[in-house]
């Protein structure tokens, strides 16, 4: 009978690839496989660590067929590392049906903590963090007025959400309509070369952000309601 391998959900950087911890970088080096959200992608991290273990691509597009695969490999001895683009496994990336169907099976599941964009954002926002909602990204059309409203509704906790830039302004007018002139931290391309932290209010972002080109990955905190510089 086979030694059941085990399931390990790795953090990668978010930017900076000297984010990745030593343990990380073990674990990708002795693993069987590692499972990846964009093979690509991963693969520039990959290479300058020299990491030369075999991948498979597992995204939302093929998440039901390979959580199965990857699951049936683990239970006949295989250990099997799961990163995603950027940030930890899951946190609004591919991964949670993987660790359930795992968890039903009895397979070990290994948290491999590291970088996420919700944590670190939170950390230079600059506004309170005892008590906070992650909301992942708010949705384009459908359903957008509901989410903005039900975001209205939370009174007592600091609220983080993604954002593309092509909707950012968007958002912050949205933001501005059904919650007020909040005040707000935008956190955007954290680690990276042109990292950048705005706090401020609503309005003030409005005319920050108007007058430049906004690029790359954006997350935004929302102070509760009532909270004051």
């Amino acid at each position: 009978m086979s030694i059941p391998g085990q399931l390990y959900i790795v953090s990668t950087p978010i930017g900076n690839l000297e984010d990745i911890s030593i343990r990380a970088l073990n674990v990708l080096k002795e693993v069987d496989l590692i499972a990846c959200e964009n093979i690509g992608l991963s693969g520039r991290l990959l290479k300058k660590y020299d990491i030369q273990t075999k991948r498979i691509k597992y995204s939302d597009h093929n998440e039901s067929y390979k959580s199965n695969k990857i699951v049936d490999l683990i239970a006949k001895g295989k250990n099997i590392a799961l990163i995603s683009d950027a940030g930890t496994p899951c946190i609004s990336d591919p991964g949670y049906r993987l660790v359930n169907k795992a968890n039903r099976r009895s397979i070990k599941v290994n948290s491999i903590p590291g970088p996420s964009s919700v944590i670190s954002s939170l950390s230079v926002s600059g506004l309170p963090t005892d008590r906070f909602m992650f909301l992942g990204f708010v949705p384009k059309k459908k359903g957008r007025k509901k989410f903005l409203q039900y975001m209205s509704e939370i009174k007592n906790s600091t609220l983080v959400v993604f954002e593309s830039p092509v909707r950012f302004i968007k958002l912050l007018n949205d933001i501005k309509i059904y919650l007020g002139n909040r005040i707000i931290s935008v956190c955007r391309e954290i680690t990276k070369v042109y990292d950048e932290v705005y706090l401020g209010t609503v309005e003030e972002c409005l005319t920050h952000f108007s007058e430049k080109t906004v690029k790359g990955e954006i997350t935004i905190v929302i102070s509760k309601e009532g909270y004051r510089l």
